[in-house]
């Protein structure tokens, strides 16, 4: 291909962050609403969350006829077929991925890292990155155990000869409308005093982002296969973080119109 592919990741150093479930939203409303060729690495052993999240959409569809049926149509449209799902230890995944760019035409890979630094290779997978976003949270323990990874990153591999890091960016994830503001702005301080940047785009803690396919159900929000619900995509944040990230990516060719950009969920 004739530009490059861009290896990015959701990271955080603390489980529950929420950056399996947003790997996913985002990767899939790329893929499947915006037409981006794309792929995903889960390298996030033992749990493999991302890889064991396709097999269990793949199931879900199978057993309900609304759901394949959306499935079957989406399909059969140029582009839009499932995007891959690769697991394999973090320490493998730049392997993979060589041999994903080599073999297909992407223009970004998203890798599910583990959540913990001191996982074997982790260092030299994450110095194949070109971008990471990091979800926090207003918890104590999830920003300083974040924000001292980030630290790390950002004095050992940003903009270094033998790192393609090119920009660390935070953003909240899991956030409740009832935490006092001003928790926040004390939170965005420290974040600015350290001269990380922080994208606008706030993601709403709501119960929707764990709402997958199921036999039963005609509407879904987070899965591999299908697109998120348009119904349930309104108020999420993830149109609005998409638009922050492609513009960080230069990959505006994927973006649409920013009159569907509803103002509010910025500051939700």
């Amino acid at each position: 291909m004739n530009k490059q592919t861009l290896n990015v990741a959701f990271a955080t150093q603390k489980g529950g962050s929420g950056k399996t479930a947003i790997t996913v939203l985002v990767a899939s409303y790329l893929h499947y609403n915006r037409g981006c060729p794309l792929a995903v690495i889960d390298c996030d052993f033992p749990q493999y969350s991302l890889y064991e999240m396709r097999e269990r959409d793949s199931r879900a569809i199978l057993g309900n006829e609304s759901l394949k049926r959306m499935a079957y149509e989406q399909m059969s449209e140029p582009g839009r077929a499932a995007y891959p799902v690769h697991k394999c230890r973090v320490e493998q995944a730049p392997d993979v991925a060589g041999e994903l760019t080599a073999n297909g035409d992407y223009d970004l890979l998203f890798f599910d890292l583990p959540g913990t630094v001191n996982s074997s290779g982790i260092l030299r997978t994450i110095a194949q990155m070109d971008y990471i976003f990091a979800p926090i949270s207003a918890d104590k323990a999830v920003l300083e155990s974040t924000l001292a990874f980030l630290d790390v990153l950002q004095r050992m591999m940003l903009g270094k000869e033998t790192s393609r890091l090119k920009g660390l960016y935070v953003f909240w994830n899991q956030v409740d409308k009832r935490e006092k503001s001003d928790l926040y702005r004390k939170y965005e301080q420290v974040i600015a005093d350290m001269k990380l940047p922080m994208l606008r785009t706030r993601i709403p803690d709501t119960k929707r982002f764990r709402k997958e396919p199921d036999t039963k159900s005609r509407v879904v929000f987070r899965c591999t296969l299908l697109p998120p619900d348009r119904r349930m995509i309104a108020g999420s944040g993830i149109p609005e973080l998409i638009h922050e990230i492609l513009s960080i990516l230069k990959l505006t060719e994927y973006e649409k119109s920013s009159s569907q950009i509803s103002p509010s969920t910025r500051n939700c």
